[in-house]
């Protein structure tokens, strides 16, 4: 008999969710169209602790509106970490830049400090720090290299809800920050994302970039001042973040529960977890293994192993330099090494402690 099976993540929608959405499907039009969209902006900033928050369609159209924002463009360049998800650099190229891979630290996954330095050049007009996975990266060395060089920090936060460095979270630090709300991540809002600033004036042109080009300031009705995007969020999906932000607590003591049953219960065996260094605290979007170096395996026959017990599990995010859009770059030894070393383990909200058991038996058997 097939046991029934494991996703790898799914969000956790309750009565509250649907009461919200219900709500905004019935009455929120006319003067209360952007009713649930305030409020979810409002409820976020407070929760980020930042000045000014601008829900989006998603956190990739967040980074392209915050991109847009600093000016940056043809001839310019984002230095990034090699090994991330597309939807962080493909805004890069939209914009004209060009992005510079550099290899990630072996500990956390994350941008290397120590090759950022020797990767800037005139060009250089932006950092984007990825906190991978939930992992979060060295951001007092990042914004030590920021005032050094005059160079922004942008945090792509999508994966990192829940996570914060010295009590601050993540997305809270850079010029600019960003998440995602698609249906895998912490919070959802089916698709959807935010983005944040403290500084008034990329704030007030990024609002204005958002809308078309519109200024809220502007008198004429229909008047764009400038060529800008469609990139805001519906009612409907910030209703459904409101609940979820009312439950965030709840939501990221969840990833963290089920986390620590993974990594308790799989102790002793050859690989290493998410870490979780001293000051941060790590959201663990997603439970990731990486198997020692020095023990041979096959990634795919651990993927078919899964798959045979109706399980899903998911590979370590690819080098982007690696990617036939990009050129190579070999010489990013770690982030190619953690690619064929990682897996990503199942971890919605509402997986139970005997699904997580089938999960760890599966590993068991195999390392």
């Amino acid at each position: 008999m097939v046991e029934n099976k494991i996703l790898y993540t799914k969000p956790s929608i309750t009565d509250l969710e649907t009461e919200y959405a219900a709500d905004a499907a019935k009455n929120g039009w006319g003067d209360d169209c952007y009713k649930y969209i305030n409020q979810f902006e409002s409820l976020f900033k407070n929760h980020l602790g930042v000045k000014h928050a601008i829900a989006t369609s998603s956190c990739t159209g967040a980074i392209h509106i915050g991109l847009s924002s600093l000016g940056i463009g043809y001839g310019d360049e984002v230095i990034v970490a090699d090994i991330n998800w597309i939807a962080s650099v493909s805004p890069i190229v939209h914009v004209g830049a060009k992005p510079i891979f550099v290899d990630v630290d072996i500990n956390s996954w994350c941008i290397d400090t120590n090759k950022i330095r020797e990767a800037i050049t005139p060009n250089t007009k932006a950092i984007m720090a990825v906190h991978l996975y939930g992992n979060i990266c060295n951001m007092d060395e990042l914004l030590e290299i920021s005032k050094e060089y005059d160079i922004p920090i942008i945090e792509d936060s999508a994966e990192a809800i829940g996570s914060e460095w010295n009590l601050k979270k993540a997305g809270s630090m850079g010029i600019y920050g960003t998440f995602s709300f698609h249906g895998t991540k912490t919070i959802c809002t089916g698709e959807g994302g935010m983005f944040v600033t403290n500084d008034d004036k990329i704030y007030e042109k990024s609002l204005t970039l958002s809308n078309h080009g519109r200024s809220r300031n502007q008198k004429k009705q229909f008047w764009p001042d400038m060529i800008g995007f469609k990139y805001k969020m519906s009612n409907i999906q910030a209703a459904i973040g409101c609940a979820q932000l009312e439950r965030i607590d709840e939501l990221i003591s969840k990833k963290r529960k089920i986390f620590y049953f993974y990594k308790d219960n799989l102790e002793g065996l050859p690989f290493s977890f998410n870490p979780e260094p001293e000051n941060t605290k790590n959201g663990y979007w997603m439970p990731t293994i990486i198997v020692n170096e020095d023990v041979k395996f096959n990634r795919e026959e651990v993927l078919m192993k899964f798959k045979q017990e109706n399980i899903d599990a998911r590979v370590f995010f690819w080098p982007l330099s690696s990617l036939p859009m990009f050129e190579s770059k070999k010489e990013n030894f770690n982030s190619y090494s953690l690619n064929m070393r990682g897996i990503n383990l199942p971890s919605y909200h509402d997986l139970t402690e005997n699904q997580q058991e089938r999960v760890i038996k599966v590993l068991k058997n195999i390392f």
